[in-house]
């Protein structure tokens, strides 16, 4: 009995200790995790809006929002994206050039996919910079290939549709080879950012 009593407080005294350990770790580590994260955010956003000087936390108005972004997304379809963050990109003298927008989108086949995306004043998206992707490699994975982004830089339109056939017009993208989830991921989560631009833009009433 005694030998088992003292297996069972070793046991627990060993759990306590790596419990304790991996707290330890995890807190030192955290912080620089961060860092890197918010870092990477930042030189994005300024792949997508290269004339910005500076960005700021955009602050809705409540007196123009009628109804909450959540709530703008799902009306218009993108129930499976998330806007995570919008900041208003501005130049040296502080006026707002337009948006910047960090969206995640969880259609993607390796599972989230989450990117930046400038959008212009006038709704002329500047283009995209991916922050987080795990797709199939030789496939999904050219999702973040300058030949699949810069078929929506420098785009004016609604909303982006995509082709097998090959494109004929400016809103339409060609589809990634043997990657249609992906491709659909990407097309709907740039989708539900200019559809978040009119909402800032805007206003949803």
């Amino acid at each position: 009995m005694n030998s088992i009593v003292k297996d069972t407080l070793s046991i627990t005294v060993i759990t306590l200790v790596a419990g304790l350990a991996l707290g330890i770790v995890q807190d030192i580590t955290a912080g620089p995790i961060a860092q890197q994260q918010e870092k990477a955010k930042q030189e994005a956003y300024q792949a997508v809006f290269e004339d910005a000087d500076s960005f700021e936390e955009f602050l809705p108005d409540e007196t123009k929002q009628a109804v909450d972004l959540v709530t703008y997304l799902d009306e218009n379809g993108y129930d499976a994206q998330t806007v995570d963050e919008i900041m208003t990109a501005k130049d040296a003298s502080g006026e707002t050039l337009g948006y910047a927008f960090t969206i995640t989108s969880s259609e993607g086949y390796g599972g989230d996919i989450q990117f930046a995306m400038g959008v212009q004043n006038d709704g002329t998206l500047n283009g995209i910079s991916i922050l987080s992707i795990e797709e199939t490699a030789g496939l999904g994975m050219k999702a973040d290939t300058d030949e699949f982004k810069d078929q929506f830089k420098d785009k004016k339109v609604e909303k982006f549709t995509y082709t097998k056939n090959g494109a004929a017009a400016d809103d339409e993208i060609d589809a990634i080879s043997g990657a249609t989830i992906t491709t659909n991921a990407m097309t709907n989560g740039i989708n539900a950012g200019l559809c978040a631009f009119r909402y800032v833009e805007g206003g949803a009433q």
